[in-house]
């Protein structure tokens, strides 16, 4: 398939996990790719493996200098930015008041604030291009998650930005969704593929019975910044294996 032959497209978070994933599928896609993370091998090793047009840069989303500096790679060394995958995040697992303060602001400088800061860099290439943005948001931003509460907050806060966002931009022709995770294997969940009952525990959960790979959370971004999608805006689309299907009471067989 060729459906983003001469599109531009920047992922964040492109080094691993679901980001990885995005840009792999894009490039398989033709599009040209501009790849942002903090981790310069990962970098490295995936533009090496794609081969074809593709810049890589170094940024940390958290710093809104880097975000600017980022979009302004794109539209300098291919002239345009087409669709924009918002993909860079950490996650953070405890109690509201174990560890400091600092955690809470790691994860919403890093989730919620990226997210806002790359969006701003990159809305006027994409007004000019008649784009969209891909947020990667979670279930836990439509959803309360156990001892999540500093994520919960993060990823919520991208659920309603990306509607508010797309309510704003439709005027100028950028279409903005977000896809929302549930489960997925990436670096960031690999601790918990060493605990088989924690897994199972999930997996029992998801009515399609297992977690998702970076491959199948980056055919729904594919889809949505596809032209397939041109009338599509504003949503927050579960790729959850049904997850958000069920009410929370458990299987009676």
């Amino acid at each position: 398939m060729a459906r983003f032959a001469d599109k531009v497209v920047v992922v964040t978070g492109a080094a691993s996990g679901i980001g990885e994933g995005a840009a792999r599928r894009f490039a398989q896609d033709g599009a040209r790719l501009v790849l942002g993370d903090k981790d310069r091998d990962g970098l490295e090793r995936l533009a090496a493996e794609l081969g074809g047009e593709v810049e890589t840069v170094i940024v940390d989303v958290s710093v809104n200098a880097d975000c600017e500096t980022l979009a302004a790679r794109a539209v300098e060394r291919f002239g345009r930015i087409d669709v924009l995958v918002n993909d860079a995040g950490v996650d953070h697992l405890g109690k509201l008041d174990e560890g400091g303060l600092e955690e809470f602001t790691k994860v919403i400088e890093t989730d919620l604030y990226g997210v806002v800061q790359m969006s701003r860099a990159a809305i006027a290439a994409l007004r000019r291009s008649r784009g969209c943005i891909v947020n990667i948001s979670s279930v836990s931003g439509l959803g309360g998650d156990w001892n999540h509460s500093f994520y919960c907050a993060a990823k919520g806060a991208v659920t309603n930005f990306t509607r508010a966002l797309a309510m704003d931009e439709a005027k100028n022709g950028v279409r903005v969704n977000a896809v929302n995770p549930s489960l997925t294997y990436t670096a960031l969940t690999a601790g918990m593929k060493e605990q088989p009952e924690l897994i199972a525990k999930f997996e029992e959960r998801i009515p399609m019975g297992r977690g998702a790979e970076p491959a199948d959370i980056a055919g729904a971004v594919a889809f949505l910044a596809s032209e397939d999608a041109h009338y599509i805006t504003g949503v927050n689309l579960p790729v959850d294996g049904g997850l958000s299907a069920s009410n929370g009471q458990p299987p009676l067989s």
